[in-house]
Parts: structure tokens; C-alpha cells; sequence
């Protein structure tokens, strides 16, 4: 495999990103040993130190395991790995590509907010179930602006998320609405779709509010598959 050029800033970082792409591409695969600390360094003609702080990022992100016979060993990427590398993915040649990325993470969208929506019904309170509600009625007369629509949505699905308490699905929804996680540009007609429908945003509210927590559940899981892009199926 040929070197690639290492700029003297940030060595570290680059060598990173550099073995963190191999690994996501396959070379070495999982099982397989890393290259030894002093050949990576002769590789790039740097300093073990670096590399050092290279593996050792790589170790922070699944992506390898020092074993205790001193050996650094490649993880299965897809068995160890965390949402924090989604957006890198697509780096590689081998890996998925942004619109399917793009769709996986859509999917993780609707299914979050499905099911947010349903434990909000559960678990928030008659406060955050009021506010949810007279947010919706406020979404109603936002727009036509289809930009200021998607704002005061994200504004309404993060009541919805902080109203679920779940810890882990807020966490998910930042990285969603933040760009952490790869959604590319959706197809317009399916965007409008959603965010058009403002009397299911209305029934939505309505239901939370009524604590009826499988309806909301249903009606959440419709409304934003809406804007899951349609792909061909998985061989």
C-alpha cells in the first residue's frame, strides 16, 4: 500500500485519520495486527510518539485493541464502533456511501422519534405535554417559508425527545440536528411532505397530550418516514 504525504502539523491527528480509513476499508481486516509502532513511524517519518497518539485515538474509537500480549488488533468496525464515526464512513472507498449513510441515518430518525414520541405520552409531564401541544398550534401558522418550518420543527421534535427522558435518544437527536451524524439533502417532495402536514403535527400534540402513547407512537413513525429517502432493497 503506498505511503501518503503527512503534513509536520497535528502529525497525530493525520496519522489518525490516515490508519482509521484503512481500517474502515479493510486493510488490515479485523483479527488482523496493526502495523508495529516503529514501522508506522519509518512509513511517515515520524516519531513513535505520534503514532503512539495516533493508536491511541484509534483505541478511544473501537477501532482497535491493544491485547495483552502487547499486540494492537483490529476491531470489527461494525461490532465496536460508535455513532461518533457515521460522518467518517464515507471517507472510504469500501464503506457505504453518503446517500446510503444519509438514509441510515434517516431511518434511526423516524424510529428515535417514534419512539420518542411514545414514551413522551408516558412520561412527561402535564407542563411539558401542555407546551408540546400550544408548540404545535404555534407550528401551525409558521411558513410558507419551508426553512423557518424546518427550525420551529426541530424546536418541537426536541420538546417531544426532552419530554421522552430518554438520555440516549436526546443524545441522538443533537447529533442528528447538529450535522454530527451524515443526513445529506433530502429529496424535496418528501421534506414538503413533512413538513407541510402541519394537522399531523397537530394530532401528534393532541395525542401526547392524551397520553395515548401507541397512537402517537404510529402517527410519529408516519410522519417521519415520510422523508426516509426509498432505496432498492438489500440483496
Amino acid at each position: 500500500m503506498p505511503s501518503l504525504p503527512v503534513r509536520r502539523e497535528a502529525v497525530s491527528d493525520q496519522l489518525y485519520v490516515v490508519l482509521r480509513d484503512r481500517i474502515l476499508g479493510g486493510a488490515p481486516p479485523p483479527g488482523a495486527s496493526l502495523t508495529a509502532e516503529r514501522d508506522l513511524a519509518a512509513e511517515f517519518g515520524v516519531n513513535r510518539h505520534a503514532v503512539r497518539e495516533a493508536v491511541k485515538r484509534l483505541q478511544q474509537a473501537r477501532l482497535v485493541e491493544v491485547s495483552h500480549g502487547g499486540r494492537t488488533l483490529v476491531l470489527d468496525w461494525r461490532r465496536t464502533a460508535g455513532l461518533d464515526l457515521a460522518i467518517k464512513i464515507a471517507a472510504t472507498d469500501s464503506g457505504p456511501t453518503i446517500t446510503e449513510l444519509t438514509r441510515d441515518a434517516l431511518e434511526m430518525r423516524a424510529c428515535v422519534g417514534a419512539d420518542a414520541a411514545r414514551l413522551c405520552a408516558l412520561r412527561c409531564s402535564d407542563l411539558a405535554a401542555s407546551s408540546i401541544l400550544e408548540s404545535a398550534g404555534r407550528y401551525a401558522v409558521q411558513g410558507p417559508d419551508l426553512a423557518e418550518l424546518a427550525e420551529a420543527d426541530v424546536a418541537w421534535w426536541r420538546q417531544i425527545v426532552e419530554g421522552s427522558g430518554n438520555i440516549a435518544y436526546l443524545l441522538a437527536f443533537n447529533s442528528l440536528v447538529t450535522g454530527a451524524l451524515p443526513v445529506a439533502e433530502v429529496p424535496d417532495a418528501r421534506r414538503t411532505e413533512e413538513l407541510l402536514d402541519v394537522e399531523a403535527h397537530l394530532r401528534l400534540g393532541t395525542l401526547i397530550a392524551a397520553r395515548e402513547a401507541d397512537a402517537a407512537e404510529r402517527l410519529a413513525r408516519d410522519l417521519l418516514s415520510r422523508s426516509v429517502p426509498t432505496t432498492k432493497a438489500v440483496n
